[in-house]
């Protein structure tokens, strides 16, 4: 019997501490040295208030503002039991309670928050592949460890400046054993792309408890083969006669690419020149991020260099690409350029258009389609008069043998028929 006594005192302490206790807020983090408000209310009058924070038990009376822990509210006549905790230190890590007496009974309500002491965790660590170096499409993975923080930090991946949010996955929190001190780990998993190469990948931890974020970093290396930067056949505009030029593609590549050019039957491998030194090909230029400018000199321009058409190659162990090249004496023709797909479209539209035109003279002209009840017979009106043509003026002066043989016309109804007059002498 005792031992169902004590059973049901403690069910009545739960539901009545728990009842009718609104505490705000649930839960906060704060650095040490800050402050927190914390406010409980009961729908009814009190006349009491205590506040435990740490393992020290507070009473606070309104109008006394002296301590680390003063009263906070509107009054204890409105139900409020506020607590303004100031000078957060270390050892208040925890709950936070407030002690209301009761509307009746004996037994007091509290009500409880939780407030974490933001303490920094330890600095991040990248777990990334040992490969020095990573080719192009090569599906890369990478994990971030932040440790002992309370609470845990956030983390964030970013590629230079850029924040990544593709392929990251969610992080995963565990607690230190023996401790409220918690360690936080996430991966990433990412498509490498010749554009990533030289950037600088980096997992950014941030903590309430630091100033600045802390962050781990790691560069990419991409390998990849030649790219070219446009497509199609090249000319170079605006070259003159008897003058030096100039060839130019720029390209893509890591490592840096080999250059050969064929000029008619001869082959020239950068940096080369032909044996009478009138063509040159040009080391690769590195002008940075992986491009080149691949260059052939000619120290005077013939004729027969703009009628030939050049052609390069540029390789590294990765692959290659090839590169048609002329040169032209005129200007660049201004205005928008279009690719090869803008110009196929201008073409069939043009067609078509000329397509439907034909159909439609050929359509007209022969009284078909849309035209078929078209009639080229003009009605006139009953009664209507019809005059004969007029004389020409030499018949009206006359001649040597004024003989009139042109025709009258007598109308009928619809039908117009032609009657020639009998000549008459003058």
């Amino acid at each position: 019997m005792a031992a169902i006594a004590a059973l049901f005192g403690l069910l009545v302490i739960a539901f009545v501490s728990g009842q009718n206790v609104e505490i705000t807020p649930i839960k906060a983090v704060r650095r040490i040295g800050d402050e927190l408000i914390v406010l409980c209310k009961v729908p009814y009058q009190i006349d009491s208030c205590r506040m435990i924070v740490g393992t020290t038990s507070y009473r606070l009376i309104p109008g006394n503002q002296e301590g680390d822990v003063v009263y906070s509210g509107q009054g204890l006549t409105t139900g409020e039991c506020g607590a303004h905790i100031k000078n957060i230190r270390e050892d208040w890590n925890g709950n936070v309670t407030c002690v209301l007496p009761p509307q009746s009974s004996n037994i007091e309500v509290t009500g409880t928050m939780r407030l974490l002491v933001a303490r920094a965790p330890g600095d991040p660590h990248l777990i990334s592949p040992p490969q020095p170096q990573f080719k192009d499409e090569d599906i890369f993975s990478a994990q971030c460890v932040v440790p002992n923080g309370r609470p845990a930090a956030k983390i964030l991946w970013f590629l230079d400046d850029e924040q990544l949010l593709e392929g990251v996955h969610q992080p995963v929190v565990t607690d230190e054993p023996g401790s409220d001190l918690q360690t936080v780990s996430q991966n990433i998993t990412r498509t490498i792309r010749a554009d990533d190469n030289n950037r600088m990948l980096a997992c950014r931890a941030e903590h309430e408890a630091l100033d600045q974020p802390r962050e781990a970093k790691r560069q990419l290396i991409v390998h990849y083969p030649p790219k070219r930067l446009e497509s199609g056949p090249i000319t170079v505009f605006g070259l003159k006669l008897g003058a030096e030029g100039k060839l130019n593609v720029t390209v893509r590549s890591n490592p840096p690419p080999t250059a050969v050019w064929m000029v008619g039957d001869i082959r020239i491998t950068a940096p080369h020149s032909t044996d009478n030194g009138a063509i040159t090909a040009l080391e690769p230029l590195h002008l940075g991020n992986g491009h080149y400018n691949v260059s052939l000199h000619l120290a005077r321009i013939t004729k027969e260099d703009v009628e030939r058409t050049y052609y390069l190659q540029v390789f590294n162990d990765l692959g290659r690409e090839e590169f048609t090249l002329r040169m032209s004496t005129m200007d660049e023709p201004a205005g928008v350029e279009l690719d090869t797909g803008a110009i196929v479209g201008i073409v069939v539209a043009v067609l078509v258009l000329l397509i439907a035109v034909f159909l439609g003279v050929f359509a007209f002209a022969t009284d078909r389609w849309c035209f078929a009840g078209r009639s080229h017979r003009i009605d006139m009106p009953d009664g209507a008069d019809s005059e004969a043509p007029l004389p020409s003026h030499d018949d009206i002066k006359g001649s040597e043998n004024p003989t009139h043989d042109h025709a009258e016309y007598i109308t009928n109804g619809n039908s117009k028929l032609p009657e020639k007059k009998p000549d008459t002498a003058v």
